[in-house]
């Protein structure tokens, strides 16, 4: 059975950290309507400005949690957490472009509840995922790259037996498996460090699981993962 994974050595840094998982097995992303997921990520573009009260963009909490978090282990130079950039880009005037259906829609998710999400193609896993500390020599290659780019030691990553899946934490993803048109069965992820934020991340699981649900079909089960129950099936 394959598994998704969270491994001791990540709750040694992040003990309150929870892990909201969708595992959508089934579901056309070939799904036609651009417009349809256009207009959810300009809704959600609306919302980003209840988290950015603070003008100084690096003391408003949802920032802040990020970068202490990033602080814990070694990171390539500049890097930052994926809701920092899309906030970032939003708040400067810029707008999030259209992907594909499912990542349009988890995309939507994270901006409106100012929390990171991502996704992959089960299809593409090699053994278990596993949200860990890299060795350090895993193979990563990324979008728009052509050579990989290996994670530092104990650097904290998603993995499979084929080589990192997403470096820093939730920086960047390997091209590897990501989420495309043809892809039938995939893995959501939505990732929480702030204890103070549990209904709104509660919230956004659940709405993230209905728009999934209502728009692209198929079978979903959501596990909230915890330093408690730190694993998942997933195919």
């Amino acid at each position: 059975m394959q598994k998704f994974i969270i491994e001791n050595d990540f709750f040694e840094l992040f003990p309150e950290a929870k892990i909201g998982v969708i595992v959508a097995k089934g579901i056309n992303n070939k799904v036609n309507d651009e417009e349809k997921f256009k207009k959810l990520l300009r809704d959600s573009e609306k919302e980003v400005s209840k988290y950015l009260l603070d003008n100084q963009f690096s003391n408003n909490r949802v920032i802040r949690i990020w970068r202490d978090a990033f602080k814990k282990f070694k990171t390539k130079k500049g890097a930052r957490s994926s809701i920092e950039a899309m906030l970032k880009r939003v708040s400067k005037g810029n707008e999030i472009g259209n992907i594909n259906p499912l990542v349009d829609i988890y995309n939507s998710i994270s901006l409106k509840y100012a929390l990171p999400c991502g996704g992959e193609d089960i299809n593409t896993f090699v053994g278990d995922m596993k949200l860990t500390k890299a060795i350090g020599d895993e193979s990563f290659v990324t979008y728009g790259s052509d050579k990989s780019e290996p994670p530092y030691e104990n650097e904290i990553v998603y993995k499979d037996d084929a080589g990192a899946v997403c470096r820093c934490f939730n920086w960047r993803e390997s091209v590897r498996t990501m989420l495309v048109e043809e892809t039938q069965n995939a893995f959501l992820c939505i990732e929480n460090l702030d204890t103070e934020r549990e209904n709104e991340f509660m919230e956004a699981i659940d709405e993230l699981k209905e728009l999934i649900k209502s728009n692209l079909g198929g079978n979903l089960e959501v596990k909230i993962l915890d330093i408690e129950n730190p694993e998942v099936d997933l195919l």
